[in-house]
């Protein structure tokens, strides 16, 4: 598959799992399992899309990806933190967004 396949693919079920994480910290309790289904699959796709990308573009294993691989890992635990911890749905909004602000910032900075 070509390299924009893998693109599209990181990017839109990136949006689907930000997206839902953000519904995660507002839902009620009864479409956890639905939420969790959805962020699973989305965080499953997102780790496809960004290691094919990776892959087809042959760029080997730069510092950056690993900073992208914690924020992955982060933002994909957020949703079920957020069904757990109600009172702190402030501060994990706040953490949603500034994992999401630096995994885009090393796509776009490459710093190392």
């Amino acid at each position: 598959m070509s390299p924009t396949f893998y693109h599209i693919l990181h990017v839109v079920s990136l949006l689907v799992l930000t997206g839902y994480t953000f519904y995660a910290f507002a839902a009620p309790a009864e479409s956890r399992k639905k939420v969790m289904i959805i962020t699973g699959i989305a965080s499953l796709l997102v780790l496809v899309g960004g290691f094919g990308l990776q892959a087809k573009l042959a760029i080997g294993w730069p510092g950056w990806i690993f900073v992208k691989m914690v924020c992955w890992l982060g933002l994909s635990a957020l949703a079920g933190i957020g069904y757990r911890r109600r009172g702190a749905a402030g501060t994990l909004a706040v953490v949603a967004i500034l994992l999401s602000f630096v995994a885009v910032l090393m796509v776009y900075t490459r710093p190392f």
